[in-house]
């Protein structure tokens, strides 16, 4: 290697850490939609990219406050300082006017965020990599720069418009009309899908707020396998469900959620062990025991766990039942 080479080589590394260059910023080229649902107050970011772990820097999001996607010659600031602003009451539209304003980068940015009233506001700078532009909509905004063509974002913002379901289909729906239009020019890497409630709760953990936290980081079909991990969250959000209502004593109530989570995510051989757990715990071990075997089938460990719930007070204390269940262990 030449003198030369080496020295060119060392001053454009050097230039890549250098505060002020466009290389100094996460190079997050990608579509995305921010957007609320009017019914639930629900707000959230849907994002694919290629572009390693997207969901670490494009998707920020807060109960009650608002939500964001910073992209393109990405500043992750953006992040929390509009969800500080918009915690203080300054609506959407002014709190990007100010960070934007504010910042010396602002032509290679593109961002976009909601507020908890539905207030959207989204900017794409004139140095953004094409093709790249944004449309806004009543509730919604959808974003894109580096695709394969101008029909990206367009083609977000009809299929948001018309599909139906939940706030998490509809971003969904959105993110396949990006890629059907033509995507990433770069092709596909990643992807992740942020959702929080209308209200805070007050709690301060990160998933007391949050109905969907999800992120794939690297996978040939980034948009297929976040649709699936949707699906499973859903399952786990019956699950979830489930037990609450048998702490509340309604027993009836949540077999209906063990059966739904286990409806939606079979090959998850935990749920309907919980289910059947539930079942013989209320003395419908007939009803149990064919779920009991399924899962036995599959994986004969569970038939092991279950000696171990009644110290836990999550069985009852009841050998011969134990027994009786075990021996439909393959």
């Amino acid at each position: 290697m030449s003198m030369r080479l080496v020295l060119c080589m060392t001053v454009f590394a050097l230039m890549l850490t250098m505060p002020g260059t466009p290389f100094a910023d996460p190079l997050v080229h990608t579509f995305s939609i921010v957007a609320r649902d009017p019914a639930t107050g629900e707000m959230g970011v849907a994002v694919q990219s290629h572009w390693f772990s997207v969901g670490s820097i494009v998707t920020w999001a807060e109960a009650g406050v608002g939500a964001v996607a910073t992209q393109a010659l990405a500043e992750p600031a953006y992040g929390p300082r509009a969800l500080d602003l918009m915690r203080t009451g300054i609506a959407a539209p002014a709190a990007l006017d100010q960070l934007v304003a504010a910042d010396e980068g602002r032509d290679g940015r593109q961002v976009a965020m909601v507020d908890a009233s539905g207030r959207v506001a989204a900017f794409t700078g004139k140095k953004t990599i094409a093709a790249a532009g944004h449309r806004v909509g009543a509730t919604y905004s959808v974003q894109a720069n580096m695709m394969a063509n101008d029909k990206v974002w367009p083609a977000m913002a009809a299929a948001f418009d018309a599909a139906k379901g939940d706030l998490a289909d509809r971003m969904l729906a959105a993110l396949d009309a990006a890629q059907a239009a033509g995507g990433d020019i770069r092709g596909k890497q990643s992807a992740a899908m942020l959702i929080v409630k209308g209200k805070g709760t007050g709690r301060p953990w990160p998933g007391a707020d949050r109905t969907f936290d999800l992120r794939v980081e690297d996978h040939p079909e980034p948009l297929k396998e976040l649709r699936r991990l949707v699906t499973v969250q859903r399952a786990y959000m019956h699950a979830n469900r489930g037990d609450e209502l048998m702490s509340e004593k309604n027993v009836e109530g949540a077999l209906k959620e063990y059966a739904a989570a286990s409806a939606l995510a079979p090959q998850i051989l935990e749920l309907p062990f919980w289910h059947a757990v539930a079942l013989a715990s209320i003395g419908r071990e007939a009803d149990a025991a064919p779920i009991f075997k399924a899962v036995f089938a599959k994986e004969p460990i569970w038939a092991d766990l279950l000696a171990r719930l009644p110290a836990a007070d999550l069985f009852p204390d009841d050998a011969a039942l134990i027994a009786r269940i075990q021996r439909l262990k393959p």
